[in-house]
């Protein structure tokens, strides 16, 4: 395994020595990219905040990104924090628009904050009208694939693409790659309804035009003796369906959550949070065959061996 970590200070490209390895994290939503690691500060040495950092694994394209800490101690090692371009999607701004995709939209701020846009996919579903005040970058496009999502059925992953904004369809990011007990090392399983398992809906909404409290309920009398009774209580808004509201809410929650972590599995590079490979696990109470998409994926790079600790989801699997 060749691993190539390079940082850039103007038109001088250092390649230093690193200690105790690198780490590259990903996560699906919310966060950038971001690369750590450890160097030695030398007199030849010399990067600041802002510097670009680019890394690269036997000619595979990884990460590129930014310097954002430094951390020193006194035996002259420094701890540097690197995260992608998707770290200015934390920058706050009001934006209002109209007749565009979602991915229009991402397009738009890629402009607006001179950040590098790449392969954006057509998203297709034209949101009529939305306003979004004093809010992320991050929140505001979640908001906007969150409406494409409920029109059209279409997950889309945002990521970093080595130092290109990128924005695809979550179908199109399957991983030719087979994780089982050979190749993953260790896992974390926990089956539970404890937390978000609920067996009994109950939504109100106060009907101004009657001046009563209309109250919708369903409930599953089989998984109430199983469990206890375990409800979900909420307000519904104007113009809610509240009928359809309660089935599909009971539908989505009546069941056993599971969490799922693999630890330590053969490292490769395509995997990386929003992407698929194929899971094949017997994990006792239940055996899992199928692709499953990375929550988060954390990759470490030390003494030339690459592993990687991926939080699985998809269907019961919650993050």
């Amino acid at each position: 395994m060749n691993c190539e970590l390079t940082i850039f200070d103007g038109t001088t490209a250092y390649v230093p020595p690193v200690e105790e390895g690198i780490k590259w994290e990903t996560v699906r939503k919310g966060s950038p990219g971001k690369l750590t690691f450890t160097v030695v500060q030398d007199d030849a040495l010399n990067f600041t905040e802002g510097n670009p950092v680019q890394f690269k694994v036997d000619g595979s394209k990884v990460f590129y990104g930014y310097v954002f800490k430094k951390s020193r101690t006194k035996d002259r090692l420094v701890e540097v924090t690197c995260y992608d371009q998707l770290r200015y999607f934390k920058n706050k701004d009001t934006y209002c628009y109209k007749g565009i995709t979602a991915g229009e939209l991402l397009q738009r701020i890629c402009d607006d904050f001179y950040l590098v846009a790449g392969d954006i996919a057509d998203t297709e579903y034209v949101i009529p009208q939305q306003i979004e005040s004093n809010k992320t970058l991050f929140d505001i496009v979640q908001n906007a694939l969150d409406k494409t999502l409920l029109n059209c059925k279409e997950v889309y992953v945002l990521y970093d693409d080595f130092g290109k904004i990128a924005l695809q369809n979550i179908a199109d990011l399957k991983v030719g790659l087979l994780i089982d007990a050979d190749t993953g090392q260790d896992f974390d399983y926990t089956s539970s309804i404890d937390d978000q398992t609920y067996n009994q809906i109950k939504l109100t909404y106060d009907n101004k035009k009657t001046g009563k409290r209309d109250v919708y309920m369903a409930r599953d009398s089989s998984h109430i003796n199983d469990w206890g009774l375990l409800q979900y209580y909420d307000t519904l808004k104007d113009g809610e369906n509240g009928a359809s509201k309660v089935n599909a809410l009971l539908s989505y929650y009546n069941k056993k959550t599971r969490n799922l972590t693999v630890k330590e599995a053969w490292g490769d590079v395509r995997v990386r949070a929003g992407t698929s490979p194929m899971i094949s696990l017997n994990l006792g109470d239940i055996t899992v065959n199928n692709f499953m998409v990375v929550e988060k994926a954390i990759h470490t790079f030390k003494n030339n061996e690459h592993t990687m600790d991926l939080t699985l989801i998809g269907g019961e699997f919650i993050a």
